[in-house]
């Protein structure tokens, strides 16, 4: 394992890609967190809205680039023949899919705790004096959307993983992935019956996954942050059980 883990971190940082895909989820997620705050309404009594999820909104966008590296972690290798290399070095393939697993892990929670923390800050700085103080680590709330956001960000990544290893090409695996995040919560919203699109609400990936940016009206949610985190972790578990089966099972 301790090989596996040094081969898949060597591919890692000797290309460029993964480099330029986590700065691309650091700007999209400070750039439009920095657009979300500044048009908040504050007063010297404080901020109107939910200001940490505004502040965090920049993941919606900065979460495409974490999907596009775990991706590419694996349907890159099958379109370049690399994974017959690979299989050969290590012909345990549970060994090989655990390492790219927990080294990808590594890697986005590394770049989605600058990329949120940079939100946060950028945040704080924006908000007029006296500002918003619930934009604090200390508050409690706050520090459970930050946390919450980079556990997202690395259920995202495990995800895709999961979905590229059982599909082995880019544009399909890139397509299933964007299309859980962003069209299922589309569909939802074009529904005209509450008690569907509330469902809906809270089985999507993305849309259960964020209820973890809340800070405030919580009562309102469709589901609680940590039960929506739940969710997205249940989305993860269930492609990576079926990326590491069926690599287990077919030819390379």
């Amino acid at each position: 394992m301790r090989l596996a883990l040094h081969a898949e971190w060597t591919k890692m940082r000797t290309v460029a890609g993964p480099l330029w895909l986590l700065l691309g989820t650091l700007a999209a997620t400070v750039a439009l967190g920095v657009g979300a705050t500044s048009v908040v309404n504050c007063t010297a009594g404080g901020c109107a809205g939910d200001t940490t999820k505004l502040t965090l909104m920049g993941v919606y966008l900065g979460q495409a680039p974490v999907a596009v590296l775990a991706v590419l972690v694996v349907s890159g290798e099958y379109g370049s023949g690399m994974i017959r290399t690979t299989l050969a070095a290590v012909p345990r393939r549970a060994t090989v899919f655990a390492a790219k697993a927990v080294a990808l892990t590594g890697v986005v929670a590394v770049g989605g705790t600058v990329a949120v923390l940079g939100a946060v800050l950028a945040g704080r700085l924006i908000l007029p004096d006296p500002g918003d103080r619930a934009l604090s680590l200390a508050d409690g709330p706050t520090l459970r959307a930050v946390v919450g956001t980079v556990l997202y960000l690395v259920l995202i990544g495990l995800l895709s993983l999961g979905v590229a290893t059982a599909a082995r090409d880019s544009a399909t695996s890139i397509g299933v992935v964007l299309g859980l995040l962003y069209i299922v919560p589309i569909v939802s919203q074009t529904i005209s019956d509450p008690d569907w699109q509330r469902l809906l609400e809270k089985i999507a990936p993305m849309s259960a996954g964020l209820a973890i940016q809340a800070t405030t009206d919580l009562g309102g949610l469709p589901i609680s942050p940590w039960a929506g985190l739940g969710v997205t972790a249940g989305w993860a578990a269930a492609a990576l059980l079926t990326g590491g089966l069926l690599l287990c099972t077919r030819d390379a």
